[in-house]
């Protein structure tokens, strides 16, 4: 989907991910001391507005002006100190170079690429983590499709937890957690069910 589509299915819903951040991202960087962050194809900002009400400084990038605009809403309302900490970027996370070695935290949260245009984020978002810092990876994982619920059904944007792996390796970042990991999911019928994601987090010494 391109930033017209992206655009669409925002004005679609009034919030399409809601304002809590994804539940990985909340507990993966509840450790973390505030510093830099990037939070590449940010969307809405949840997750970028979360880190800033805890006091990092975060850069937001998306390629859809819906979805910013919905970000600064959602700023506006936050304490002036926690809104000033976000900065807002209409940008393509496949043309946008970041700061190299710049953030202490770098976030991709649900990108959904095909494997060599996602590669090549990963790698250009390896190069942003400054030293001591994170970078934090999260998508819909390819076993999703037969053993989850929800997410993405075009195979060629789900995430698979060893190419993720390969394509860092030479990165010079160490990962800290590499797995699978399920969380509570509805069902298009209503029922419980649980969706399956690719979640790494990996580290600069």
């Amino acid at each position: 989907m391109d930033s017209s589509a992206w655009d669409t299915r925002y004005r679609s819903s009034e919030l399409v991910w809601g304002t809590e951040p994804n539940r990985w991202v909340a507990a993966e960087t509840a450790d973390l001391t505030p510093g830099r962050a990037l939070d590449l194809a940010a969307g809405e900002g949840r997750n970028s507005l979360w880190l800033a009400a805890r006091g990092w400084r975060v850069t937001a990038v998306d390629f859809s002006p819906v979805a910013l605009g919905r970000a600064r809403t959602l700023a506006a309302a936050l304490p002036a100190d926690n809104a000033a900490r976000v900065e807002l970027v209409e940008a393509d996370v496949l043309a946008y170079e970041p700061e190299a070695a710049g953030y202490d935290l770098v976030l991709i949260a649900y990108l959904q690429l095909p494997g060599e245009q996602l590669g090549s984020v990963l790698v250009r978002a390896a190069g942003a983590v400054a030293p001591g810092g994170t970078l934090l990876v999260v998508g819909h994982d390819s076993t999703n499709l037969a053993e989850g619920v929800g997410g993405p059904q075009d195979p060629a944007v789900l995430y698979r937890l060893p190419e993720v792996l390969a394509t860092l390796a030479d990165t010079g970042l160490t990962a800290v957690r590499a797995e699978r990991v399920r969380r509570p999911a509805t069902r298009p019928d209503g029922t419980a069910g649980e969706a399956v994601d690719t979640l790494v987090r990996l580290r600069r010494a």
